[in-house]
């Protein structure tokens, strides 16, 4: 697919993810990359305490995980290079239970060719959580690419 033919998709949801566990060994791990060792993340024992019950994902994994989610939801157009540019919005609306399973839904906001062959993309990116009625997060991402 050439990703000019997306254009006609502005505004609409263009894909959504597989399901994605988000257990305690992904979240120790990401904890170790970070250095954010926090116990609502790390040590399920004083977790229980709180008012989420157990641990939790870190925001900004469930965030991160936007790309390998991203890979499953829908057809990747004919592109050199795809670059991260950043967010215009990221709110994070709901915590992740460790051991929850997650899934992301993308919305076609933007698509525009920004200088020869370059093009800039805004996807809404919401994430949901499996059974619960709020999603773990909303973003504006914008991606950059070369064809």
């Amino acid at each position: 697919m050439k990703l000019e033919d997306l254009q006609t998709r502005v505004g609409e949801t263009i894909g959504t993810s597989e399901w994605f566990t988000l257990g305690q060994d992904r979240i120790n791990a990401f904890a170790d990359c970070t250095d954010d060792h926090q116990f609502i993340h790390v040590n399920p024992e004083l977790a229980k305490d709180t008012p989420f019950g157990g641990t939790i994902a870190h925001g900004f994994l469930s965030l991160s995980l936007l790309v390998t989610m991203m890979h499953s939801a829908f057809e990747k157009p004919e592109v050199q290079m795809t670059v991260n540019y950043g967010f215009d919005k990221i709110r994070f609306l709901a915590p992740v239970k460790s051991g929850k399973r997650v899934r992301a839904h993308f919305k076609l906001l933007e698509l525009a060719e920004k200088r020869p062959g370059q093009w800039q993309q805004k996807l809404e990116a919401s994430v949901e959580i499996e059974d619960e009625p709020k999603p773990a997060l909303l973003a504006e991402w914008i991606l950059q690419h070369m064809v």
